[in-house]
């Protein structure tokens, strides 16, 4: 990240805390979006789209419906990511807005990078084999795969509004298109 990412993004942690939230924590952020990216993940590559309705808002959730129904099962498979192999996550875009109404939304945008053994086709662009790692035999070789997903969670503060965070953007580059 550039230096001026960086700190435009910790000027907007700073206004959360100071005008929204004065125990919100990035790092606490950080942990809970990883734990809400493996379990949304594992559902999206499960089929199983009505368990994600209280997580993902109603929007992303119809193309969601549209989009999974047409993934070959190596893609679908290749969604899902464990937390123990979450290998990377960093924010990349932190918003603060207020709609026509008044009502107060702060956005955060995550960035994950994960590794997954679906056997996807050698063509896939977008995506790098990282890893071929050896299991027992020398003739068996397990493959894993680099991915990136983007996640993006958004919160209404407007006073009375549920303290909840809602996915409302969901990016599996090259995978979920």
């Amino acid at each position: 990240t550039s230096p001026f990412a960086w700190l435009r993004t910790r000027f907007y942690y700073l206004l959360i805390r100071l005008y929204f939230d004065q125990e919100f924590s990035i790092e606490e952020f950080t942990r809970g979006a990883k734990q809400a990216f493996s379990v949304v993940s594992k559902l999206l590559s499960q089929r199983k789209l009505d368990l994600l309705e209280e997580l993902v808002s109603a929007e992303v959730l119809q193309v969601l419906k549209e989009k999974i129904s047409l993934l070959p099962d190596s893609h679908r498979d290749a969604l899902a990511a464990d937390i123990d192999a979450i290998m990377y996550t960093t924010e990349g875009d932190v918003r603060i807005y207020y709609d026509d109404d008044g009502i107060k939304f702060v956005s955060i945008l995550m960035c994950f990078w994960y590794l997954n053994g679906a056997n996807l086709p050698d063509e896939v662009p977008g995506e790098a084999k990282v890893f071929q790692i050896v299991f027992g035999d020398e003739n068996k070789k397990e493959k894993k795969h680099l991915l990136t997903a983007n996640y993006e969670f958004q919160r209404e503060f407007t006073e009375g509004a549920k303290p909840d965070w809602t996915i409302t953007r969901i990016e599996h580059p090259r995978l979920l298109e």
